[in-house]
C-alpha cells in the first residue's frame, strides 16, 4: 500500500531535516528534497537527530521545483501559514505529498500558485509558525489517520 509522502522546499536547518528523515523511515513514508539545501545534504547534523533511521529512509532530491512538481504524480499539498484551510479540513490520498516550506520563509509565490491544496495547522493568534518537523508530524499523521495506513 503507498503512504502519502513528504517534501522539504530547499531546507535550512539541517537538524530538522534529520528529525524528519527519522519521522519518515519510522511510518514508512517517503521523502523529497528539493534542492538547493543550505547545507551539505550528508551532513552530522542530520546524523546526530535522525540517528540510524536516516539510512532507513526512501529520500530522493530535486534539482529545483519544476522537476518535482513535473516528476511527481500525485497532489502536492503546502502546509503553509497562509492558507485558509485547516490541515484536517482535507481529504487526503495515498498518492499526495504534503510540501514544508524554507524554515525561514516558507516557499516562494510561483510555488504556492501551483500547489493543489493549501493547508494550515490554526494556532493561537499572534503566533507566528510551529517547526516544520512538528509540522510535518501533524500533518502527515492526520493523512495516515484518514488513510488507515498507521
Amino acid at each position: 500500500m503507498q503512504n502519502p509522502e513528504i517534501c522539504l522546499f530547499e531546507p535550512e536547518i539541517a537538524q530538522n531535516t534529520g528529525a524528519i528523515a527519522r519521522l519518515c523511515a519510522c511510518l514508512g513514508v517517503k521523502l523529497n528534497i528539493v534542492e538547493p539545501a543550505s547545507f551539505i545534504i550528508n551532513d552530522r547534523r542530520i546524523k546526530r537527530v535522525g540517528m540510524d533511521y536516516v539510512d532507513l529512509v526512501d529520500v530522493k532530491f530535486y534539482d529545483s521545483f519544476h522537476n518535482f512538481k513535473e516528476k511527481y504524480d500525485g497532489r502536492i499539498i503546502l502546509l503553509d501559514t497562509k492558507a485558509l484551510v485547516p490541515y484536517y479540513g482535507i481529504m487526503y490520498r495515498a498518492t499526495d505529498c504534503i510540501m514544508l516550506g524554507k524554515e525561514s520563509s516558507g516557499v516562494p509565490d510561483y510555488v504556492y500558485e501551483v500547489c493543489d491544496e493549501k493547508v494550515v495547522i490554526p494556532m493561537v493568534p499572534g503566533l507566528r509558525s510551529l517547526n516544520i518537523a512538528m509540522s510535518g508530524a501533524i500533518a502527515i499523521s492526520e493523512a495516515l489517520r484518514q488513510l488507515k495506513a498507521v
